[in-house]
């Protein structure tokens, strides 16, 4: 699955790597396992099979990049038997709102997934996949409880085949 995805700025990116850490060190399922040098905390605007780079330009511009953001909160999605993903919970401004909005309509993307979808989108950043129900309570007992303020300071699109990210705008 290809992706256009915000960046946050280097101390937030810090803040959310410390969860990273704190639940690998804890043996839990973590995204710090994942160690692609392309593996970084970031919010996903919009994922599809493929994502072609004749989008690029479009989408790039006209960002309004950085935008403030932030979270308030711990989200759980149902992986089914793999558990659960732990997340962050990204609050939307009008702006943040307006971006995900024009990225969809100049990408004109095809089959995007339901779930980035305008009106569907539940924006986060992704702290660990596949954790087991029994481990939910130690994974929370990690993380950092201090609120993550920030900016959003890149936007780029992740190419899944290629296993390449490429800078928008």
């Amino acid at each position: 699955m290809d992706s256009i995805e915000l960046l946050l700025d280097d101390v937030s990116e810090q803040l959310v790597r410390h969860d990273w850490d704190a639940l690998l060190a804890a043996g839990l399922p973590s995204r710090a396992s994942h160690t692609s040098p392309h593996n970084r905390p970031h919010i996903t605007l919009v994922a599809a099979p493929a994502i072609t780079a004749d989008r690029d330009d479009r989408v790039g511009q006209g960002s309004g990049l950085p935008l403030i953001f932030g979270c308030s909160g711990i989200l759980l999605f149902n992986a089914g038997r793999r558990g659960y993903v732990l997340a962050r919970q990204v609050v939307c401004g009008a702006d943040l709102l307006a971006l995900h909005r024009r990225v969809h309509d100049v990408g004109q993307i095809d089959a995007p997934a339901g779930t980035t979808l305008p009106d569907a989108w539940v924006p986060h950043i992704t702290l660990a996949n596949a954790v087991p129900p029994e481990r939910l309570a130690d994974a929370l007992a990690v993380l950092s409880t201090t609120m993550l303020e920030g900016q959003l300071v890149a936007m780029r699109r992740w190419d899944s085949r290629a296993k390449t990210v490429t800078a928008l705008g």
